[in-house]
């Protein structure tokens, strides 16, 4: 686990050369074919050394929910203790991570004339008075999710239009969880110091853009058939870039407003981290994560 651009990928690479594990991508940009550089996904030499599940199973133009993460997951996992090898979670999408963790509860399907509603509501009088409609309904999912988190708002608050609801009770009902025939272990990595962290997250979408980050997005944007309202165009980075390919800014700002999402992303996966209980953390300047994982990973010799 980890924050975005905490080397999470580059350490599990390295150490599926060192040990019988297979990768399992935990990352709901990634399951999103054609989102390949703005979603940080392996590129195609890495995955013929180190090959990802659960990468690129979804169209854009369809939606993919903890549920369905976690029902895949567990098959993933099934199919990885067959072969004789340990599964290795990787990823930063840590709702998908308490999913498979806790389960999940029964929650409605998704309402398209719902969500219109709340999109256009979003549009017209910004995120911020989303959140402060769903304060009013649901105060301590507002209390969790931060105004700057859209999708996030726009289920809880789209929750609660079908069901009369807040999530929380729902939650608080009881969930699908049953006992999981294999043990977790969480690890995550990160630098020590927020600042350290701020870098690596500006060094890499200068990466990104140089890669030719916007111009995945433009041939996304040219497909004609995905809006921005999709799951897949909402990930951190797509929907600035294309807010900036349909003129709502210059290229400038809209580097200014990618690096302040992404930071606003990790903010968010960091205060997860700091709640997640039997956590081992991992410094992520040091030279010794390797062994140190290994350790924790393989059975002690005899």
């Amino acid at each position: 686990m980890g924050p975005t651009a905490s080397g999470k990928t580059s350490l599990a690479i390295e150490l599926v050369q060192q040990a019988p594990l297979e990768i399992i991508s935990v990352d709901s940009a990634q399951v999103y074919r054609g989102l390949d550089i703005g979603s940080g996904k392996p590129t195609a030499d890495i995955l013929k050394k180190a090959p990802h599940r659960l990468i690129d199973v979804r169209d854009p133009t369809e939606a993919y929910s903890a549920a369905e993460f976690r029902d895949d997951v567990l098959v993933e996992i099934d199919d990885v203790q067959g072969n004789g090898n340990i599964p290795l979670l990787v990823g930063g999408t840590m709702l998908y991570f308490k999913a498979l963790r806790d389960g999940l509860a029964t929650m409605p399907a998704a309402d398209e004339n719902i969500r219109n509603k709340i999109l256009d509501q979003a549009d017209n009088e910004g995120w911020q008075a989303v959140h402060n409609r769903l304060a009013q309904v649901d105060p301590e999912s507002a209390a969790r999710i931060h105004p700057n988190d859209p999708q996030r708002l726009q289920r809880a608050l789209e929750v609660y239009e079908l069901t009369g609801k807040p999530m929380t009770a729902i939650h608080n009902e009881g969930n699908s969880q049953e006992d999981l025939p294999f043990n977790l272990h969480f690890m995550a990595i990160y630098p020590s110091q927020r600042a350290i962290l701020h870098e690596k997250i500006a060094l890499r979408f200068k990466q990104m853009l140089e890669e030719g980050f916007v111009e995945e997005v433009k041939k996304l944007y040219d497909r004609g058939d995905l809006k921005p309202s999709l799951p897949a165009i909402r990930s951190v980075g797509y929907r600035q870039i294309w807010d900036f390919i349909e003129g709502s800014y210059d290229h400038n700002f809209m580097q200014e407003k990618v690096l302040a999402a992404t930071r606003q992303l990790a903010k968010r996966q960091l205060t997860w981290l700091r709640s997640w209980p039997d956590l081992q953390i991992l410094d992520s300047e040091m030279s010794n994560n390797v062994e140190h994982c290994l350790k924790m990973i393989l059975p002690a010799p005899i």
